[in-house]
């Protein structure tokens, strides 16, 4: 074994260090175009807009202008963290009584019924006005350059994007876009996207109006509807994205923020609560005391994230209650330290009161950003608007048709939302910025680093490249439950010998193998030193990077 990594340690590769300012994206290209904006004086806000602009070119199993985003912003001069909620909703038409009339028992999660509003192109020019420093035209130029100009498909990537071919391939516009050559391209091959490139320029030139409104919203709504579906111009034109308060719990001495509903980051916040009586760190790394009470924890968290999540525009979202410690004090009496919970109900608070990208950014004067943003399954709904060069997302899928439940679809009503950017701050200073891709895997993921830092002592880069656990069979956000057998239990290679049948004895069904553990981004802060510290997991294509 090297000498460089310990045994223990679980890295890759080094933690990477600079002074001035730093990016850690999901694919080099990216990367290297926020670092460019860095050095030439762009605020953390306008590096995080181009590295996200290069993904939804390079990367477009998992970014899309035609998908939603949400970030956190540490302002320096404020010392205060921002929240942009940049989701889109559903189309004016689209109530429940239509699917209703039309039969439906849930909406598909493909083609043109499943799209929602996207907002990512509106969160972009909102947080530009407020933080921005070079004008968008710089910004979006690495993007316009490899849309028209092409880009190497990197591996990762290429194995996503023949997933989604298989599954998409017969969606209006998608083969003529994404599968020129009649197939997805293989790594290392040259891809360009000229539509993407020309709607690019014209918002680098014009604004977001080219987007939200003109000849590329017709196109939306004209190719969306012809499909079938029911997304307008008129609700394009409407679009505004908002900005939120994010909320926190405190953790091992430091505070973790999330932001509220529709998404589920709050998810993570209350698996903090939950297991802050145990001692994890005495358990140790991969432990059955380990997994089993993150996997129990993970269970109560997301009882409630069935029930409550949604639009709180629309529903009463008791987020407060939910991450209370008054409250999980007294959810905590349902998980049983040495047995796994087969059903686990959700909560009564009081009332009152996929795949994705994540990137973060930091620059010279202490300005942080943490942003996700995504189509949702991969390469959303598979509907590609005539001459755009983008698909758009299938968020609206994600919406419920049962009669009453807090996250049922209605007109201008945003979905539930998986995609979840992290901040953590320590006495009022901001430590971490970082993210978990992966649909339900977010928060489990995101709880695990936190844990892995924490508790064991990881560096930033073992912290997310050591073995992942992953729960699935809790009741999703539509309300069906799946979980009446416990769920299943995932295991990433790499775990002591034993924890599997320790598991299994406990109540666990388990499985060891590979599979989506999701993928993570972070950039630490060190006031005392003044340097950036960054991670790029193995699980992606991407890579962190300074100057």
């Amino acid at each position: 074994m090297s000498a460089r990594y310990p045994r223990d340690s679980w890295a890759t590769r080094s933690e990477v260090f600079s002074c001035n300012g730093m990016a850690a994206t999901s694919q080099p290209l990216a990367t290297e175009a926020a670092v460019s904006v860095l050095r030439e004086g762009g605020s953390a806000v306008d590096a995080a807009i181009a590295a996200n602009a290069v993904l939804c070119v390079v990367e477009p199993t998992g970014a899309g202008l035609g998908g939603d985003l949400f970030a956190m912003v540490w302002d320096p001069a404020e010392k205060k963290l921002k929240g942009m909620n940049a989701s889109g909703g559903a189309p004016g038409a689209a109530g429940r009584s239509w699917f209703e009339g039309k039969g439906y028992k849930a909406i598909p999660d493909k083609g043109a019924l499943s799209v929602s509003v996207p907002g990512a192109v509106g969160g972009w020019y909102e947080l530009h006005r407020q933080y921005g420093r070079l004008p968008m035209s710089r910004l979006l130029e690495p993007a316009v350059a490899y849309a028209r100009d092409g880009f190497p498909v990197s591996e990762i990537i290429a194995t996503e994007w023949a997933a989604n071919a298989q599954r998409l391939a017969d969606e209006p516009g998608f083969a003529t876009t994404f599968l020129p050559a009649g197939r997805a391209p293989r790594k290392g091959e040259r891809f360009r996207n000229p539509g993407l490139a020309r709607l690019l320029a014209g918002m680098a030139q014009d604004g977001e109006q080219v987007f939200y409104q003109g000849p590329a919203a017709r196109s939306m709504s004209e190719t969306v509807q012809q499909a079938g579906g029911l997304l307008s111009e008129q609700d394009l034109a409407a679009y505004k994205p908002e900005w939120v308060e994010p909320l926190s719990v405190d953790f091992h001495g430091k505070t973790v923020w999330q932001l509220p509903p529709n998404g589920q980051g709050i998810a993570a916040l209350q698996m903090l609560r939950l297991l802050e009586p145990w001692d994890l760190k005495k358990a140790g790394f991969g432990s059955p005391e380990h997994v089993h009470l993150l996997v129990e924890a993970k269970k109560l968290a997301f009882a409630d994230r069935a029930r409550y999540y949604a639009d709180p525009s629309f529903a009463k979202v008791p987020a407060e209650e939910l991450i209370s410690k008054a409250y999980n004090d007294e959810r905590r009496r349902l998980l049983d330290a040495n047995k796994a919970v087969r059903d686990i109900p959700a909560g009564e608070p009081k009332l009152d009161g996929g795949d994705t990208v994540y990137l973060t950014t930091a620059d010279s004067e202490g300005m942080m950003v943490s942003l996700i943003q995504s189509n949702y399954m991969g390469m959303g709904s598979g509907v590609v608007p005539v001459g755009l060069g983008f698909s758009l997302q299938n968020r609206g899928c994600l919406f419920s048709l049962e009669a009453g439940h807090p996250n049922v679809i209605a007109p201008g009503k945003r979905p539930f939302h998986t995609i979840m950017p992290g901040f953590v701050t320590r006495d009022g200073e901001p430590w971490l910025s970082f993210g978990v891709m992966g649909g339900a895997m977010q928060p489990q993921g995101q709880v695990q680093v936190l844990i892995n830092l924490l508790a064991f002592g990881m560096n930033l880069q073992a912290a997310g490249d050591a073995p992942r656990i992953r729960h699935d069979g809790s009741p999703g956000p539509t309300g069906k439950s799946a979980d009446e057998n416990g769920g299943v239990v995932h295991l990433e290679p790499g775990f002591p010998e034993g924890t599997a049948e320790a598991l299994n004895d406990r109540g666990h069904t388990v499985q060891i193998g590979h599979g989506h553990y999701g993928g993570f981004q972070a950039i630490a802060w060190n006031p005392v030193d003044r340097i950036w510290r960054g991670a790029s997991e193995y699980r992606k294509d991407g890579q962190a990077s300074g100057y």
